[in-house]
């Protein structure tokens, strides 16, 4: 599992049907399940991302969870994360995860963070999305499991 982690003033995702997710301050998340990834690997990141101290404090140090700072979590689906661009010049998908093996586990991982306590919003898994955030600092981290 790869997840680019960025936090956020602000983040939304607009799908065909309309806006399916949208989030004020907090992180948004670009999850990629990769063959091979399993629920231990979605426990460990969505506690990993809980208690994550990437919030300022009083004295503008990252020295806050999302629990603490009150923030909420929109978590997107992105096989393109599993994508290889070693060899020739077109994307190679060899690494990403079935779509039905994938769904279960994007939905075992958000659960897992819903189950912190934390307000999670999503896309729609496998759905073509539109994504707008206001990246706050800019704070991004690329983690894995």
């Amino acid at each position: 599992m790869k997840i680019v982690l960025q936090r956020v003033k602000s983040a939304h995702v607009i799908t065909r049907q309309g806006t399916s997710g949208k989030i004020g301050k907090g992180l948004c998340l670009l999850v990629g399940i990769e063959k091979g990834d399993t629920q231990d690997d979605a426990r460990y990141l969505a506690e990993k991302i809980s208690g994550l101290r990437v919030f300022s404090d009083d004295e503008g140090k990252m020295n806050l969870s999302i629990k603490e700072a009150g923030g909420d979590i929109l978590a997107i689906s992105q096989f393109t994360l599993a994508g290889s661009v070693k060899k020739g010049r077109r994307p190679s998908f060899d690494k990403a995860e079935k779509p039905e093996i994938a769904q279960r586990l994007f939905d075992f991982f958000v659960q897992r963070l819903q189950q912190h306590n934390i307000h999670t919003e999503t896309g729609i898994f496998g759905a073509w999305m539109e994504i707008s955030l206001v990246n706050d600092g800019p704070v991004t981290f690329i983690l894995s499991a």
